[in-house]
């Protein structure tokens, strides 16, 4: 076990990321009763699986007062079978700190952030009403991409069931901060699956390549972030099944890109023209497109706020904490 400290650079509340969890369609969070959030997510080789148990400590209050630290118990846990490896080295610490400080956004300097709530009144009340909320991203830009091909054309509850039993039949078993937690597939496991309950065989094969393409690193999130974000989207669109709503998740939600606006999102548009009652005429996608320009460089997490703020299973959780306040 490898204990790590997150020191976030702006406002973050991990209760708040619990909060939108519980919410969160493709995998709902029920363990964040304590405060601690618990991961699970296959090792970057694949030869095993990746845990953190995640806390955060207490604002701190008077001078130098600041967002509480991030701390995460880290834990690799190999699988088993022959050609596995028995044990972590500085690499796979280094890339699971990685992994974790991405999953929460915390890799990004968020200290700007509330700098755009002067400028515009609607984000000023986003962040009133989500105060320290973040991106929470998928584990990976692998897991994402998964789940845009399971989630295609069907019922996000069907798809969330579908993912989740995925994990329980295929993924490791694995127990974090005393619960367990059944990791998603690693890509060579997801790899040997010719069928599965819930998955067409056209959505299998999708599968089969997204597996392919993540064990060759065309899915890797650094790699993803520094390209030019047209450039990375359009790398993505060209895996099977993989359009441009779904390049844009992936690039967002699963690599963690803080200032990319989702142009094929239909939701969020809605939820924009009506936080700031724009008219028929201005609520075209160009005319979003620039007025999401005053929300850079963190024109991803505006994005996210508004899509929380217009769901009500997850508005439904921040209203619920507010008012218990």
């Amino acid at each position: 076990m490898k204990a790590v400290v997150l020191s976030p650079r702006g406002p973050f509340s991990l209760a708040a990321s619990l909060r939108f969890l519980e919410g969160f369609t493709p995998a709902p969070y029920r363990q964040g009763a304590d405060g601690v959030l618990r991961l699970a997510f296959p090792s970057d080789d694949g030869h095993g699986t990746v845990t953190a148990a995640v806390r955060q400590e207490p604002p701190r209050e008077g001078p130098g007062s600041g967002t509480g630290a991030v701390h995460a118990d880290l834990a690799f846990h190999p699988a088993t079978g022959p050609g596995t490896e028995a044990s972590a080295d500085g690499d796979d610490w280094e890339s699971a700190t990685a992994g974790v400080a991405r999953n929460l956004s915390l890799d990004v300097d968020g200290s700007g952030f509330p700098v755009l709530a002067s400028a515009d009144p609607v984000v000023a009340g986003l962040m009133e009403e989500f105060p320290g909320l973040r991106p929470v991203c998928f584990n990976s830009p692998y897991e994402a991409a998964t789940w845009a091909v399971i989630g295609h054309r069907v019922r996000r509850s069907h798809a969330a069931a579908v993912k989740t039993l995925l994990a329980q039949r295929h993924g490791q078993r694995v127990r974090v901060a005393g619960h367990e937690l059944c990791a998603f597939p690693a890509p060579h496991v997801l790899r040997t699956l010719t069928s599965f309950p819930g998955l067409t065989e056209v959505k299998v094969q999708r599968l089969h390549a997204i597996a392919d393409a993540a064990a060759v690193g065309r899915l890797d999130a650094a790699a993803l972030r520094a390209m030019p974000a047209q450039e990375a989207l359009a790398a993505l669109r060209e895996l099977p099944g993989i359009g441009p709503f779904s390049a844009e998740l992936i690039l967002i939600r699963g690599a963690g890109h803080p200032d990319l606006f989702p142009r094929h999102e239909p939701r969020l548009h809605t939820a924009m023209t009506a936080a700031y009652g724009l008219d028929d005429q201005a609520a075209g996608g160009p005319g979003l497109v620039r007025l999401a320009e005053r929300w850079k460089p963190y024109r991803s997490w505006v994005a996210l706020l508004l899509r929380a703020h217009a769901d009500p299973h997850i508005s439904g959780c921040a209203h619920g904490l507010q008012a218990s306040r």
